[in-house]
């Protein structure tokens, strides 16, 4: 038994140690590579002799480093808020895009951004809340509800943040510029002064997760063997819905309403490297960021020189899959 343990524990630090590689690539991938002309030797050229008058320059440390970074944080935050979030409801079909929380918290950005055109650093605060809103009335409804009547309810609770977007638009043209890629979910555009605010949010946010591992396997457990091993559970519950909310406010604050990367990621880690939250979070933090990072890639070069906003290709990619799962549980009882 203690040598499958050994072997167990290795395999698992080269999952993550390969993981992190991979990420350590996409990103330099994503920072050489984009829809313009410019070549990765041009780019190369430009940072080794720090030639700031160059276009490679500027391309470079102005546009496709803020968005790598962007990519990286918007990816591992959505992953980890969805394995919080599959794990507290209990519910493998629900992610912070599904249930309303993205929507939420894009509601509360574009308030703020319509009254509060000039105060960008409380986007995340705004975001967080609306996130938040969306946990708890979740929360509420996910005590005597069953898994079908969950996601519904998350559908008509996105729904009415969705419309509330929609009117902020309409009365308030101006209230966001480039609201339609915000509703589609993208990173074009992205500077460090708009990162630099949700950074600092999603760092703490995966500082807490990675804490939780443990009290997420607990939890995962069912509510009465959790209390029977002494967690208060609805306390817990809603600390950890909370530090989802901070994660999926904060990548919506910038990244716009990037769905599916919440419900993919969780399943291809479990998948790969095992159940256990407590290495289960931060394999979804690297395999999170790696998604991202190559989706923006590819929507920047599929059909350059124009771009597709990531979060379009990221539906692409996350509806087959939210399909695949309602076929894969058609025989669970939803009802």
């Amino acid at each position: 038994m203690q040598s499958t343990s050994v072997v167990k524990h290795k395999n698992t630090g080269r999952l993550l140690i390969a993981a992190f590689l991979v990420m350590l690539l996409s990103a330099i991938v994503a920072l050489f590579f984009g829809s313009g002309s410019t070549s990765p030797a041009e780019i190369l050229r430009a940072i080794f002799t720090m030639d700031t008058g160059s276009a490679a320059y500027r391309i470079f440390f102005y546009s496709r480093l803020p968005r790598v970074l962007g990519a990286l944080l918007a990816g591992s935050a959505l992953s980890v808020s969805g394995v919080i979030i599959q794990a507290v409801l209990n519910n493998s079909l629900a992610s912070p895009n599904i249930i309303g929380v993205n929507t939420g918290a894009g509601f509360f950005v574009l308030l703020i951004a319509a009254f509060f055109p000039s105060a960008y650093f409380l986007l995340p605060t705004a975001a967080f809340a609306g996130a938040l809103l969306a946990c708890v009335i979740i929360l509420i409804i996910a005590a005597n509800a069953s898994r079908l009547t969950l996601i519904l309810t998350g559908f008509v609770i996105s729904s009415i943040f969705t419309a509330g977007m929609n009117a902020i638009m309409i009365f308030r043209p101006e209230a966001y510029v480039g609201s339609g890629t915000f509703l589609v979910g993208g990173l074009s555009g992205l500077t460090m002064t708009k990162i630099a605010y949700p950074a600092i949010y999603i760092i703490v946010g995966l500082l807490m997760a990675l804490l939780c591992g443990r009290d997420l396997n607990v939890i995962s457990l069912g509510s009465d063997t959790a209390t029977s091993l002494g967690m208060r559970v609805k306390t817990k519950r809603f600390l950890l819905l909370s530090v989802a909310a901070v994660l999926a406010g904060a990548a919506v604050s910038f990244a716009g309403l990037i769905g599916f990367v919440g419900l993919v990621i969780p399943h291809a880690a479990r998948f790969i490297i095992g159940n256990d939250n407590k290495v289960v979070i931060p394999f979804s933090i690297l395999l999170g960021g790696i998604f991202v990072a190559l989706s923006d890639v590819l929507s920047r070069t599929l059909f350059a020189p124009y771009e597709l906003p990531v979060g379009l290709l990221l539906a692409f990619v996350g509806c087959p899959f939210f399909m695949f799962l309602i076929l894969k549980n058609k025989r669970k009882n939803y009802d």
